[in-house]
C-alpha cells in the first residue's frame, strides 16, 4: 500500500519536513514515495499539464490510481488528486490560500501539526487528525555556553526580527545578539549595531550547529508558525528559549521550559492568527533572561530538552499509526 508524499522541495523548511516525514514513515516499514516539486517557471507551468495528461491516459486504459494515499504538504495540488484512493492535506495555516480553501472538500482528512491548526481546520469544516511534528536534534555535548543571544530567522519574514533589532538598538549595554538570516534585504543591514552580529552569508551546517549549542539564549519572537522548527531546535540543544506568548509557539515553549514574550497586538496571515511582540515586550523578556543565574538557565534548558526528546519519540510513533489508519 504505497504512500505518496507531495511537497515543494524549497531548500528550506519544506525540504526539512520532507526528509523528516519520509524517514519516519520508512523507518516504520511503510512504503513511501516522494513527489518533490522543485522551483522554476518552466516546471511550474509544464508539470500540471504533464500530470493531467498522465491522469487521462490512466482513465482511458482503466488503470487504478498508483497510490493508496497522497499526503499533500502545505498546499492542495488538484492535478494529483487522481493519483491516490485517498487524499490528505498536511497544512501550514499561515500559507493557506483561497485555492486551497476551495479544494478542502476534496480532502479526506487534514493532518494537523499543532492544536492551533486543528482549531482552524475544524472551523473550516474539515475532518482533522493530530500528528504533531518533530525537528532535527541539534544537541552537541562539550560546547561551552556563552551568555549571548542567537536569532535564526533564515528566509522567513515571520520571525519578529524587526522588533528584535529595535529592542537591541534601545539597549546597547546588552550582550551580543547574533542573527543568521538568508535574505536579499536582511533586517538590520541598513543600520548596523555595535552589539549585533548579522550573518547573511551561507553558514555551514556544522558551524550553525556549534552556534546553536554555544549560545545560552535563543530568541524566537515568531508572529506565526506552521510548526516551529527553530523553536524545537532551540529546545533540543537545551537553550533558554524566548518566544511569543501565542499559539502555536506557546504550545511548544511554556513557562516551565522557556520565557514567553508578551503580545502587543494580533493580526491575520491567511488562515492563521499572528501574534506580534513590540520592542518593549521583547526587552522585558530579555531582562528576565539576563536575571537568571546559571542554575536557573540549566534547569530551563534541561526541561526544554526533555520535552524535545519526549515529543520526538511520540511523533515517531504517532505519525505511522495515523497514516496506517488511512491505508
Amino acid at each position: 500500500m504505497r504512500i505518496n508524499l507531495i511537497i515543494a522541495d524549497n531548500g528550506a523548511g519544506l525540504t526539512r519536513d520532507m526528509h523528516l516525514m519520509s524517514r519516519t514513515l520508512a523507518d516504520a516499514g511503510l512504503d513511501i514515495s516522494i513527489t518533490a516539486l522543485r522551483r522554476g517557471k518552466l516546471r511550474k507551468w509544464f508539470r500540471p499539464w504533464r500530470v493531467r495528461a498522465g491522469n487521462l491516459w490512466r482513465r482511458v486504459c482503466g488503470r487504478k490510481p498508483p497510490f493508496r494515499l497522497n499526503l499533500m504538504q502545505e498546499h492542495i495540488r488538484a492535478e494529483y488528486l487522481p493519483w491516490a484512493d485517498r487524499n490528505v492535506l498536511v497544512p501550514h495555516p499561515e500559507y493557506l490560500n483561497e485555492k486551497d480553501i476551495a479544494l478542502l472538500g476534496k480532502m479526506d482528512c487534514v493532518f494537523v501539526k499543532t492544536g492551533h491548526a486543528g482549531e482552524i481546520f475544524a472551523g473550516l469544516g474539515s475532518r482533522t487528525e493530530y500528528i504533531g511534528f518533530t525537528s532535527e536534534d541539534r544537541y552537541e555535548g562539550g560546547v561551552e555556553r556563552r551568555r549571548a543571544f542567537l536569532h535564526v530567522p533564515g528566509k522567513s519574514g515571520n520571525k519578529g526580527t524587526g522588533a528584535l533589532l529595535a529592542a537591541w538598538k534601545q539597549h546597547p549595554h546588552w550582550p551580543p545578539l547574533t542573527i543568521v538570516q538568508r535574505s536579499r534585504r536582511p533586517a538590520g543591514s541598513e543600520e548596523p549595531l555595535a552589539n549585533v552580529v548579522l550573518r547573511t552569508d551561507y553558514v555551514p551546517e556544522q558551524e550553525l550547529r556549534e552556534m546553536q549549542n554555544a549560545h545560552r539564549f535563543h530568541l524566537c519572537p515568531s508572529e506565526t508558525e506552521g510548526y516551529g522548527h527553530y523553536l524545537m531546535e532551540a529546545l533540543s540543544v537545551g537553550a533558554v528559549t524566548l518566544t511569543t506568548d501565542g499559539a502555536p509557539m506557546n504550545e511548544l515553549v511554556t513557562a516551565e521550559r522557556g520565557i514567553l514574550i508578551g503580545v502587543a497586538r494580533t493580526g491575520r496571515q491567511a488562515a492563521a492568527v499572528t501574534w506580534l511582540a513590540d520592542p518593549a515586550g521583547i526587552a522585558e523578556a530579555v531582562e528576565r533572561a539576563l536575571a537568571l543565574d546559571e542554575a536557573q538557565c540549566d534547569a530551563l534548558g534541561a526541561a526544554g530538552r526533555r520535552f524535545f526528546l519526549a515529543n520526538d519519540a511520540a511523533f515517531r510513533e504517532r505519525l505511522p499509526a495515523v497514516v496506517r489508519g488511512w491505508l
